[in-house]
């Protein structure tokens, strides 16, 4: 049977070997019968979306995206809305939705994904006109990524946002407003306010074990600790998954306003967007048709990333052979 007809979104940029790249997916997905991809590479004008919404003008069923934290939000915004799935490959020095999914730096694993058929429709955040599929925040998460050096990231990988957290914990906390739902408006000094979709930060750390991306609500934390001890403590609660986190409030909410006193930094799917003294966050339910691994339906979308892995080994043995 011929597959669906699909394309690839890369950045050329962040991609470190693009031809093993095109032979792993050309390769790949000629071993199951489909058709061979139309190809968008980014700019620095276009970092996907404009590329993503060509693609479905040209009849795509099938996005693959390769490329870091901009291109993948980039293209979940064009995609949003569509019954075009999304494929995701990683690369650059980080991709959040990615680590979501499981998915290592192995671009055959993100073929499996697609190949072996599991979707799962999500809901997308919204900030303005842009769509994110994993969180938005403002405060000491954007400040650690706008503290991390490039070269570092370039050779140590999510490793190197260590040294901007360690910069970023310098900074004062900030008097924010947050307002969920239309609700009594909550008064706070936090280090951080973040708003997710679904729960893991880099590196697989599951900071929101609740999130559900297809509940058609987002989950707020309200990060408030006060010294490097407060820090360690809530640091130690979420690798070890405790029930209650110190420092931490949690909610839920269809929609959330965020007021702060002065501009902060603010992120969106780990990527730099311009400070601001606000956020307006919104969520488009089931908006987003993703690619995940096998079972398809469960809250935890990396449940079995595992296996799929294992079963890319002919993906990866068609790219080695057409080398």
């Amino acid at each position: 049977m011929t597959g669906p007809r699909s394309a690839v979104v890369v950045n050329p940029v962040k991609v470190t070997d693009l031809d093993l790249l095109r032979r792993t997916i050309v390769e790949g997905l000629a071993t199951a019968g489909w058709p061979e991809p139309m190809w968008f590479e980014t700019t620095p004008e276009d970092s996907g979306r404009g590329q993503a919404t060509k693609a479905v003008e040209e009849g795509a069923e099938l996005v693959f995206v390769s490329g870091g934290d901009g291109t993948v939000m980039a293209v979940v915004t064009a995609l949003a809305g569509t019954d075009v799935a999304l494929a995701v490959l990683p690369a650059g020095t980080g991709n959040l939705l990615a680590t979501n999914l499981g998915l290592t730096s192995d671009a055959a694993t993100g073929v499996e994904v697609a190949l072996e058929g599991g979707r799962r429709r999500i809901d997308v955040g919204t900030v303005g006109d842009q769509c994110f599929a994993v969180m938005a925040g403002m405060g000491f998460d954007a400040e650690m990524l706008e503290g991390t050096n490039e070269t570092a990231k370039k050779h140590l990988g999510w490793i190197a946002y260590i040294g901007g957290a360690a910069k970023a914990l310098r900074r004062p906390s900030m008097g924010v407003v947050i307002s969920l739902d239309g609700k009594p408006a909550l008064r706070r000094r936090p280090r951080s306010v973040i708003v997710g979709n679904v729960g893991r930060l880099q590196g697989g750390v599951r900071l929101l074990s609740e999130a559900d991306p297809a509940d058609g609500k987002l989950d707020v934390a309200i990060l408030s600790p006060r010294s490097l001890a407060n820090w360690a403590s809530l640091g130690w609660a979420v690798v070890r998954r405790k029930e209650r986190v110190p420092r931490m409030e949690t909610y839920t909410a269809e929609r959330v306003e965020i007021r702060a006193a002065r501009p902060q930094p603010r992120q969106l799917d780990g990527d730099l967007i311009d400070p601001g003294k606000s956020m307006s966050i919104g969520v488009r339910h089931k908006a987003l048709l993703l690619c995940v691994p096998q079972p398809d339906s469960d809250p935890d979308l990396a449940y079995d990333s595992s296996a799929a892995e294992k079963a890319a080994e002919g993906v990866r043995a068609a790219a080695n052979d057409a080398e």
